[in-house]
C-alpha cells in the first residue's frame, strides 16, 4: 500500500543553498534599501533648492511689467512727448500651428514683408522670436483675432511726439527699447525713464497663464520733465526759418532765441529736420541740430566785442574818431579792406557800417593775450554746458601763436569757428549789464546772475551802437520791428573747402529786443543762400525781425517805440567781410 508524499517534498525539487549566499542576498537588498533612502534624503535635504528652481523652470515664468516712460512738457505745460499703450507681437515657432495661407494674412495685418516674416518663424528650435514691437492696439487686436497658435502678444509703451517736426531737434527719440537716442530724450535719460517691474506666473506647457503667483517688483514710472522752451515761439520760429531757406533756396538754417533774463532757452530751431514718429527715411543732415554742433567763421558779429574790448581797456571812447580812409590796411603782405571807403568814423560810425579797418586798427593797439582773453570769457573756444549732448566747443587758437595778420582777421570774426549757440549767449552780455548766465534747457524760476565779463557803462555804451547798426545808416535796417527797438549786428562770411575760401556765404544775424529793457536774444543762421543774396542784413535780419516781434508779443513784453510808426525798407549799408 502506497504512502502519499507532499509535492514540496519531491527530491527532484529540493534545492540545498549554502546559508551564506541567502545572508548575502539579504545583505545586498538591504543595501539597495538604504541606498534609495540615502539618495531620498540628499534629494530632499541637500538638493532640495536646485531641484524646486529646476522645477520652477519648467513652469514658472517672470513677467515684465513696463514702466511708463516721463512725459516732456514744454514752459507752458503742453505736451511735447508722452507714451502711449502699445503691444509688441512674438511667436514661438515651436508652438506654431499654422497654414501658409494665415501666415500672409498675419504679415498683412502687420504690414511686414511676407518673406520677413516667415524667416522669423523658419526656426523651430526657437521657443521666442519678435515679430514686431511698439505695434498699435488696433493692429494687435486683429493679430490677436486671427487666433494663431503660437503667437502672442506683450505689454509695452510706444513713444508720440505732438509737435512732431517742429520740436525734433529739443526733444529728440527714443530707440525701440525706449531708451533715449538724441535730444532731451537722451539728455535726461535717468529723469524720464521708468524703472520696470516684474512678476510671477506658472504657465502650462502652451504657455497659457495658469496661476499669478504674485508681484515681484513694483513698476515705477519716469518723471516728468518740464522744458524752457515755448512751443508757441518754437512754432513761429520754425515758419520764419522754413520761408528764408526757401526764399533764398539755401543748403540750411538755424536759429535760436534766449531769455536775456533767465538764460533760458526759448526756443531752437533747425533746418533741414525731420518727423520723429516716422523715422524710416532719417538722413545725417535731418538729425544734424546745427545750432549746437555745427561751426562757422561769424564774420563781422565778432567786430562788438572787439569794440568792447577796446573800450573797457580805454583804448578808444564811442566818440574816438579813427581813419578808416582810403578803406584799405596793409599789415605785412597782406591787406585788409571795407566794402566802400568811409573816410573818418568814430568808433559807434564803425560798428554801425561795420568797417573791418577801424576794428582793425582799435584790436592792434592791444595785445593779443587780451583779445584771447575776451574770447574766452564770453564762451568760445569752450562747449556750452547747457545738458545738452553734442554740443561743440569750435576754435579759438592760443594767443601765444597768432601773427599781426591773424589777430587783425580775427577782430572782425575770421580765422575762428563758434556755434550759433555760443554766439548768442556771448550777446548777453551785452543784453544784460556786462554778465553772461549760465545757459538751461529746462525751465527755472526767477532772474539768473552771472560771470561779469565787462563794465555795465561799456555794455551799455556797445548797447547803443548795436542799435545804430540795426537802424538806418546801418548793416540791417530790416531787422526793426514795428514798436519796438532792437540791437544786433550782421555776419556775412565765407565758407572754407580744403583749406581754401570758396564762394559760398553763411549769412547770420544776432540781435535783441526791446533795447529799453533786453528780453530776448535771438541768433539766425542761413547756411549757403544761392537765390543771389548773401549779405546778412538781407537774408539773416528779416528773420530776425519776424522772430523778434513774434517772441516778444508772445511773452506780452511791453512795447518801448511808438506803433504809429511803419518800418520803410531801406537798403542796408554793404557790409565788409
Amino acid at each position: 500500500m502506497s504512502r502519499a508524499v507532499p509535492f514540496a517534498a519531491n527530491t527532484l525539487l529540493q534545492v540545498k543553498l549554502p546559508a551564506y549566499r541567502s545572508r548575502m542576498l539579504m545583505f545586498l537588498i538591504a543595501l539597495a534599501f538604504l541606498a534609495l533612502a540615502g539618495r531620498a534624503a540628499y534629494l530632499q535635504l541637500m538638493t532640495h533648492d536646485f531641484l524646486q528652481r529646476q522645477g520652477e523652470s519648467r513652469y514658472g515664468r517672470t513677467i515684465e511689467l513696463p514702466a511708463s516712460r516721463g512725459k516732456i512738457v514744454d514752459r507752458q505745460g503742453r505736451v511735447l512727448a508722452s507714451s502711449l499703450p502699445a503691444r509688441a507681437i512674438w511667436a514661438s515657432p515651436e508652438d506654431l500651428e499654422a497654414t501658409p495661407e494665415r501666415i500672409a494674412e498675419l504679415a498683412r495685418v502687420l504690414d511686414m514683408p511676407l518673406r520677413q516674416v516667415q524667416a522669423r518663424l523658419a526656426d523651430e528650435d526657437k521657443t521666442f522670436v519678435y515679430l514686431k514691437r511698439q505695434v498699435d492696439l488696433s493692429v494687435a487686436e486683429r493679430v490677436a483675432a486671427l487666433g494663431i497658435t503660437g503667437i502672442y502678444e506683450r505689454k509695452e509703451y510706444k513713444r508720440h511726439y505732438p509737435e512732431a517736426e517742429a520740436l525734433a531737434h529739443v526733444v529728440g527719440f527714443t530707440n525701440v527699447e525706449d531708451v533715449g537716442q538724441e535730444g532731451m530724450e537722451l539728455a535726461q535719460e535717468k529723469t524720464l525713464a521708468g524703472l520696470p517691474g516684474s512678476r510671477r506666473v506658472i504657465k502650462d506647457r502652451l504657455g497659457r497663464i495658469v496661476e499669478d503667483v504674485g508681484i515681484v517688483r513694483e513698476p515705477h514710472d519716469g518723471r516728468e520733465l518740464q522744458l524752457s522752451v515755448d512751443s508757441k515761439i518754437q512754432y513761429q520760429v520754425m515758419g520764419a526759418l522754413r520761408s528764408a531757406v526757401e526764399e533764398h533756396r539755401a543748403k540750411a538754417g538755424a536759429a535760436v532765441v534766449l531769455d536775456v533774463r533767465t538764460g533760458e532757452i526759448l526756443a531752437l530751431a533747425n533746418l533741414p529736420t525731420y518727423n520723429p514718429n516716422q523715422r524710416g527715411q532719417l538722413t545725417g543732415a535731418q538729425l544734424r541740430n546745427r545750432v549746437i554742433t555745427d561751426t562757422f567763421e561769424p564774420g563781422s558779429t565778432m567786430k562788438p566785442f572787439t569794440t568792447a574790448l577796446a573800450l573797457e581797456n580805454g583804448k578808444v571812447t564811442p566818440q574816438t574818431i579813427i581813419n578808416t580812409a582810403p578803406g584799405r590796411l596793409t599789415i605785412g603782405p597782406n591787406t585788409i579792406g571795407d566794402a566802400h571807403p568811409h573816410g573818418a568814423l568814430t568808433v559807434e560810425q564803425v560798428l554801425q557800417k561795420s568797417s573791418n579797418v577801424g576794428t582793425v586798427k582799435m584790436a592792434l593797439t592791444m595785445p593779443p593775450q587780451k583779445m584771447w582773453e575776451m574770447f574766452t570769457a564770453v564762451g568760445f573756444g569752450q562747449a556750452p554746458q547747457i545738458g545738452f549732448p553734442g554740443a561743440v566747443a569750435g576754435r579759438v587758437r592760443p594767443y601765444k601763436n597768432w601773427k599781426p595778420i591773424e589777430q587783425a582777421t580775427m577782430s572782425y570774426g575770421h580765422g575762428i569757428s563758434v556755434s550759433l549757440i555760443q554766439l548768442a549767449r556771448a550777446y548777453l552780455v551785452f543784453a544784460r549789464d556786462g554778465d553772461i548766465p549760465p545757459l538751461t534747457m529746462l525751465r527755472t524760476d526767477g532772474p539768473a546772475s552771472g560771470m561779469q565779463v565787462i563794465s555795465p557803462k561799456t555794455a551799455r555804451a556797445v548797447r547803443k551802437m548795436l542799435e545804430m547798426a540795426a537802424g538806418p545808416g546801418g548793416t540791417a535796417p530790416q531787422a526793426q520791428i514795428v514798436g519796438y527797438r532792437v540791437a544786433g549786428k550782421t555776419g556775412t562770411a565765407h565758407k572754407q573747402e580744403g583749406g581754401r575760401y570758396v564762394r559760398k556765404y553763411v549769412a547770420s544775424f544776432v540781435g535783441f529786443a526791446p533795447v529799453s529793457d533786453p528780453r530776448v536774444v535771438i541768433a539766425v543762421m542761413i547756411d549757403e543762400p544761392t537765390a543771389g543774396k548773401y549779405y546778412g542784413g538781407l537774408v539773416a535780419a528779416p528773420v530776425f525781425a519776424q522772430i523778434a516781434g513774434e517772441s516778444l508779443r508772445a511773452l506780452r513784453v511791453a512795447p518801448d517805440a511808438p506803433l504809429t510808426g511803419q518800418i520803410v525798407p531801406i537798403d542796408p549799408v554793404p557790409e565788409s567781410f
